[in-house]
C-alpha cells in the first residue's frame, strides 16, 4: 500500500478532509442509515412530487393562454399578457394587500398567544397536563367551515348573540352589521382564525420549550437574571427552530385563507384575498387563463414566504435546530 493511500486512510486525515469540507465525516452505519432513509421515503416524495409539481406546471402553462372555458375552441396563446393584466389591476393589490394584514396580524397574536399557552401546558400539574393539553387542543379539532360558521352566526344580526353581550361598548347596538364594513368583517374573521389554530401554534412551540435544557435557566437564575432576561437571553433563543417552524406553517397557511371569508362575506367589503380572487376568475367567471396566472403568483408569493422565513431566522434544521 503506498504512502498517500496510508495517510488518507489515517483519522487524522479523515478529520482535516472533513474541516477543509464544513463538515464532519460520517462513519460507514452513518452512510448506510441516510441511504436507507433515502430508499424508504423516495416512493413517498416522487408521488408527493407528482401531486404536487402537475397542477402546478399546468397552472402556469394556462397562465400562457387566453382561456374560457365556455369556448375552448378560441384558446390563443398570450405569453405574460395575463400577468400584465393581473398585475395593473387595482383589485388584485387591494386581494393582496389585505391578504398581508391578515397574514401579519393573525401570525403575530397567535405567536404571543400560542407562547403563552405553551408555558401553561408545560409548567401544569403533571397529573393534569393531559386534560389542560387536551381542553386547549380542541379548537383546532374543529373543521374549518364548521369553526368560520360559527363565527358567522355568533356576529350575525339575526342569529348572533355578540351584539347583546357588547352593547356596552361605544359604537356597537344590537343592530351593528358587523359584516357590512371592512374594519369590523375583519376582524371577526381574525379572530376566527386565531381562535382555530392559536393551539397548532402552542403545540409546535411547547415541543420547542420542552427542548430547553433546565440547566441553563437555573445557571441564568443563579447569576441573577431576572425572568425577563431569562425568556429573552436563554429561553426564546433556544426555541429558535421551534419559533420558525410556528411561524412558517401557519403564515403559509394564513396567506392562502379561503374558507372564512367565502363563508362570512365572500369578498366583499374590501375582503378579497388572493385566494378568494383566483376562485372568482377561475370558477365563477370561468376565466381559466387569468385564474391560473392569479394562482401562479399566488404560488409565488408563498414561496417567498418560505424563503425570507428560512433565511431571516437562519435556522439549521438538519443540526436540531442548532443556528448557522
Amino acid at each position: 500500500m503506498s504512502h498517500v493511500s496510508t495517510v488518507e486512510k489515517t483519522p487524522g486525515a479523515r478529520s482535516a478532509a472533513g474541516r477543509r469540507t464544513g463538515r464532519a465525516p460520517r462513519s460507514a452505519r452513518a452512510r448506510s442509515e441516510a441511504r436507507l432513509g433515502m430508499m424508504l421515503a423516495a416512493p413517498a416524495f416522487l408521488i408527493m412530487l407528482f401531486v404536487v409539481l402537475y397542477p402546478i406546471v399546468q397552472a402556469f402553462i394556462d397562465s400562457l393562454f387566453s382561456y374560457r372555458l365556455t369556448a375552448p375552441g378560441e384558446k390563443e396563446f398570450v405569453g405574460l399578457e395575463n400577468y400584465a393584466t393581473i398585475l395593473t389591476d387595482p383589485v388584485f393589490w387591494s386581494g393582496l394587500g389585505v391578504t398581508l394584514l391578515i397574514t401579519v396580524v393573525t401570525v403575530a397574536v397567535e405567536l404571543v398567544l400560542g407562547f403563552l399557552l405553551a408555558l401553561v401546558m408545560h409548567h401544569a400539574i403533571r397529573s393534569t397536563r393531559g386534560l389542560v393539553r387536551t381542553m386547549i387542543l380542541v379548537p383546532y379539532g374543529i373543521i374549518t367551515v364548521v369553526s368560520a360558521f360559527a363565527w358567522f352566526y355568533m356576529f350575525s344580526i339575526d342569529s348572533g348573540y355578540m351584539n347583546n353581550w357588547l352593547d356596552w361598548v361605544p359604537g356597537i347596538s344590537a343592530d351593528t352589521n358587523w359584516f357590512a364594513q371592512s374594519g369590523t368583517a375583519l376582524t371577526v374573521i381574525m379572530l376566527s382564525e386565531i381562535w382555530k389554530t392559536t393551539p397548532f401554534i402552542s403545540l409546535l412551540l411547547l415541543s420547542g420549550l420542552a427542548q430547553v435544557p433546565g440547566e441553563l435557566t437555573e445557571a441564568a437564575a443563579v447569576d441573577g437574571a431576572t425572568r425577563l432576561q431569562r425568556l429573552t437571553k436563554v429561553i426564546l433563543p433556544n426555541m429558535k427552530a421551534a419559533i420558525m417552524v410556528a411561524v412558517l406553517f401557519r403564515a403559509l397557511d394564513a396567506f392562502r385563507i379561503f374558507d372564512a371569508i367565502f363563508i362570512m362575506t365572500n369578498g366583499a367589503y374590501g375582503t378579497e384575498v388572493l385566494s378568494l380572487l383566483a376562485y372568482r376568475t377561475s370558477i365563477g367567471r370561468l376565466e381559466i387563463g387569468l385564474g391560473s396566472a392569479v394562482s401562479v403568483i399566488l404560488f409565488l408569493c408563498v414561496g417567498l414566504i418560505a424563503l425570507v422565513a428560512v433565511k431571516g431566522f437562519n435556522v439549521d434544521l438538519a443540526d436540531r435546530g442548532g443556528q448557522k
